[in-house]
């Protein structure tokens, strides 16, 4: 990563804002350049202290990552997931939305707590954003398993089975063969869709886990450098969760797209 863009998240601190406000009105009222002055020196000297810190660097590289990754929604995103989601979800949502609050708040009352935060808080919102695109998914699941009756399906491709193994027109038999193949793929979706569902079920609850365990640890534990571990592996459980909800997402594209082509191949031969 830049120094530049180190020392440019340094800068754009709060507490730069503040000296700067204060020094402005303390020379204001004296009549003397010298209290902002003396404010803008020290602000640019923290700033750049504060760019060289390992740990900063961390936080500011692993805020760039996560802004290149769009692991966050935007508020239109959050506001149309929101939308799609029953409301026993929204309030499990809000729930965890509270534990966030909560572990910022008890990070900013460690040593070093603004760096805490500020290298926080962006992995938590994506974690949240990761929780609710994968109760999105599951939702999806569950209306394409409910969509069609698996037994039937099931017992349509044994009964075609038998009928293309008994059949003796060659063109007929080819034509059976071929619905046979389709419905095999549909019924090895089907039990992909299950066990996919399985998948994103145990993800959620591993971010719901993962939320907790860090806010249980954010008021019990006082070291800067545990916290930094465990933002570490915070990071690394969005990564894995992003993955999870990216091949979710494109099976169930690519899911719809082969229902819809194996619906159409299927229905000339079920039209008397």
């Amino acid at each position: 990563m830049k120094k530049s863009s180190a020392l440019k998240a340094a800068l754009l601190m709060p507490a730069n804002y503040f000296a700067l406000a204060a020094g402005g009105i303390a020379s204001v009222a004296m009549g003397d350049w010298v209290p902002v002055a003396a404010a803008a020196g020290g602000s640019l000297l923290y700033s750049f202290a504060l760019s060289l810190m390992p740990s900063f660097r961390r936080a500011v590289r692993a805020n760039l990552e996560a802004q290149s990754r769009s692991d966050v929604a935007s508020p239109q995103e959050e506001e149309l997931l929101l939308a799609e989601l029953a409301p026993s979800q929204k309030e499990h949502y809000e729930v965890l939305r509270e534990l966030r609050n909560r572990i910022l708040e008890s990070y900013s009352k460690m040593p070093g707590g603004r760096v805490l935060v500020a290298s926080s808080e962006r992995r938590l919102e994506a974690l949240l954003t990761s929780f609710l695109r994968l109760v999105g998914t599951l939702n999806s699941y569950r209306k394409f398993l409910n969509a069609t009756d698996r037994k039937a399906i099931e017992e349509e491709l044994r009964g075609l089975e038998k009928e293309t193994a008994e059949e003796k027109n060659e063109r007929l038999k080819e034509v059976k063969s071929r619905r046979v193949e389709i419905l095999k793929k549909r019924v090895a979706r089907f039990l992909q869709a299950e066990e996919s569902r399985e998948v994103v079920s145990h993800q959620l609850a591993s971010i719901e886990d993962v939320l907790r365990l860090t806010h249980e640890q954010s008021i019990a534990i006082r070291d800067p450098q545990v916290v930094s571990r465990q933002l570490e592996a915070l990071t690394a459980e969005v990564s894995a969760t992003e993955e999870t909800v990216k091949e979710m997402e494109s099976f169930m594209q690519v899911t719809e797209e082969f229902s819809s082509t194996a619906s159409l191949a299927s229905t000339p031969e079920r039209v008397r």
